[in-house]
């Protein structure tokens, strides 16, 4: 599929054509995740307890790395949407340079942190030395992660996510094939355990990291080489962190949100958390085309909002909410006719099947609103309006979700907190929806 002309062409069509390759991305992604959990797996408990450890303080990078990525993908769309080239060019050549430096920072401070914060996250001793060889390495290779995540906002802001997805199929491909290599050796080549684990994802993003960079310089001209003036670059990064450092706290507000309801779970027993935690897995794929549609919408919005496109930037937001709306309810059709597949193929406990069903029965029909309510937040981010997003954000997680799922667990069960979370997805939908129409008549 050609570059669409996000300008000009098809609305419906040009975010199809943006959209399916960045599912084959985030496709990728999920299995680059699976790969390292599996290998892991097979080093032992104590290996696959420290990588559990390490997902909270990854996490917090990686969500970063998805801040700096929107609010670069939002700044820099607009630019090109004016038909300033020059000037996006100069912005993301300084900001690629800052962030670089600023993740290289942040990872040698927590370099020494490695230790007080695992502790206070509960990790117990005999795990600590296992911890801490992973994440001293993961850590040197996070630079490389955010500046290649960074790089590929870049290319999105452009129109061009085939490109992205085939860097981020690349990345997955070469840490599958590195992970048995440097974890179990092989002939005369060691075997390094799970900081091979590191040192897989670390070497997959460098590659593809510098790959990324050539493109933008080569072929995108959205790198230049440029006199070093300390002013500019100031400015321009406070220009992307105006939207990055809101959507960067947003992403790390979910799995706040998430150990809290885990804890709720958690008081029906462990049969519930087991059901609870597929429902997790579920969940994910269900939301996968709106969550691409979700990475391709804001350089869409961004570059029709430069360019003064208003009525496209509505149309654009009105087909997209319509479209999460009705394949997410087909997606809760199709899971509810599977749903005793779903449980058999997760679990061979009866008890455990019985609360599988029950949260595909519920749960998903909470869906579309959830689709409806990230699709906005991102709508918000594009149209440089990131606390507006963030307060969407808060809206869900802390002040309907949380607050209904209690209740309902209070009054009804394990059953009365999974309609709860539909009816707070329904709820901040609907408001999510009402603060985008008043701030389109604005506009």
């Amino acid at each position: 599929m050609s570059r669409p002309d996000l300008l000009q062409d098809n609305i419906r069509v040009t975010l199809f054509k943006m959209t399916v390759p960045m599912m084959m991305g985030i496709v990728s992604l999920m299995l680059f995740n699976l790969a390292d959990l599996y290998f892991v797996s097979r080093l032992g408990t104590d290996a696959l307890a420290a990588l559990g450890f390490t997902f909270p303080v990854c996490f917090t990078v990686i969500s970063l790395a998805i801040g700096l990525g929107i609010g670069m993908s939002a700044t820099l769309a607009r630019l090109l949407g004016a038909g300033e080239s020059d000037e996006a060019s100069s912005l993301a050549s300084d900001n690629l340079l800052a962030i670089a430096i600023m993740v290289a920072l942040l990872s040698i401070v927590l370099q020494f942190l490695i230790d007080p914060v695992f502790t206070l996250m509960g990790a117990a001793e005999n795990l600590m030395p296992v911890i801490r060889s992973y994440m001293q390495i993961w850590l040197i290779g996070s630079v490389f992660l955010v500046v290649n995540m960074v790089c590929n906002a870049c290319m999105r802001a452009s129109g061009d996510t085939k490109t992205p997805a085939l860097l981020m199929a690349g990345s997955s491909l070469m840490n599958l094939c590195l992970d048995p290599l440097l974890i179990f050796g092989y002939g005369s080549i060691p075997g390094f355990g799970i900081e091979g684990a590191a040192a897989a994802s670390i070497i997959a993003w460098s590659v593809t990291t510098l790959i990324a960079l050539h493109i933008l310089y080569h072929k995108k001209k959205l790198l230049v080489v440029q006199s070093l003036d300390k002013q500019r670059v100031w400015g321009h990064f406070r220009s992307v962190m105006k939207i990055g450092l809101p959507a960067a706290l947003s992403n790390m507000m979910t799995p706040i949100a998430q150990a809290v309801l885990t804890y709720l779970v958690a008081r029906h027993g462990p049969e519930a958390v087991a059901a609870f935690g597929v429902g997790n897995r579920i969940e994910s794929l269900s939301l996968l085309v709106c969550l691409a549609l979700s990475m391709t919408l804001p350089p869409f919005i961004s570059q029709n909002f430069g360019a003064g496109n208003i009525e496209r930037v509505k149309e654009a937001y009105k087909q997209v909410a319509g479209f999460a709306l009705v394949w997410q309810m087909l997606v809760f059709g199709l899971l509810m006719v599977v749903a005793d597949r779903i449980a058999d193929i997760f679990s061979n406990i009866d008890a455990v099947k019985v609360l599988i069903v029950l949260w595909v029965f519920i749960v998903p029909c909470g869906f579309a609103f959830q689709a409806l309510t990230f699709l906005t937040a991102s709508s918000f981010n594009a149209l440089h309006q990131p606390m507006r997003a963030m307060r969407i954000s808060i809206m869900r997680l802390f002040v309907f979700s949380l607050p209904l799922a209690l209740i309902g667990s209070q009054l009804y069960g394990l059953q009365g907190m999974f309609i709860g979370l539909v009816v707070a997805n329904a709820l901040v939908a609907l408001t999510a929806w009402g603060t985008m129409q008043r701030f389109f008549k604005t506009l």
